[in-house]
């Protein structure tokens, strides 16, 4: 994960979205600001599922969330999450897309692109998948840069081993 300028070592970690989470997501859910702009699909705000956080972490074989963590402090500073994506007829063309979402005062420190390279890693070491993918918006121009910048190694269908990231 070591990209134009980026550290050996990431600045944040991940970890289990839990109950004791519910409040501080309640409240990311309803700050339009804490999402972004390109995060903001015209839907309401909800109040994050305490019965399914008190059965376990959120996720699953289609989707999941994790808390991001700024490693200095041990501080949120947002979410990451994936869903299953299909590019074929069998179990081999399904992928993950991920998405992220980091409060403002988190931004621009690259604890998005560590964030997502960290997510990448756990889902190729954890699932059969051969894809993930992440979009970003062409007016996030720090996005992009931190994305071309990161240099993501890829692994197509045709690939036997994992990217090493």
């Amino acid at each position: 994960m070591t990209g134009a300028g980026r550290a050996a070592v990431p600045s944040v970690r991940l970890r289990d979205v839990t109950l004791d989470d519910a409040d501080l997501l309640d409240a990311w859910n309803a700050d339009p600001s804490a999402s972004g702009e390109f995060n903001d699909f015209g839907g309401s705000s909800k109040s994050i599922h305490r019965e399914a956080l008190a059965r376990g972490p959120l996720r699953n074989e289609r989707n999941g969330q994790l808390i991001i963590e700024r490693v200095a402090d041990g501080k949120p500073i947002g979410t990451v999450g994936w869903h299953a994506v299909g590019y074929g007829p069998n179990a081999e063309s399904s992928g993950w897309n991920i998405g992220i979402a980091l409060l403002p005062d988190a931004r621009g420190y690259g604890h998005g692109t560590d964030a997502q390279a960290l997510l990448a890693a756990y889902l190729f070491e954890n699932s059969g998948v051969n894809r993930i993918e992440a979009q970003t918006d062409a007016d996030t121009r720090w996005a992009l840069y931190q994305y071309l910048a990161a240099r993501p190694a890829g692994r197509s269908a045709e690939s036997s081993s994992k990217p090493k990231l």
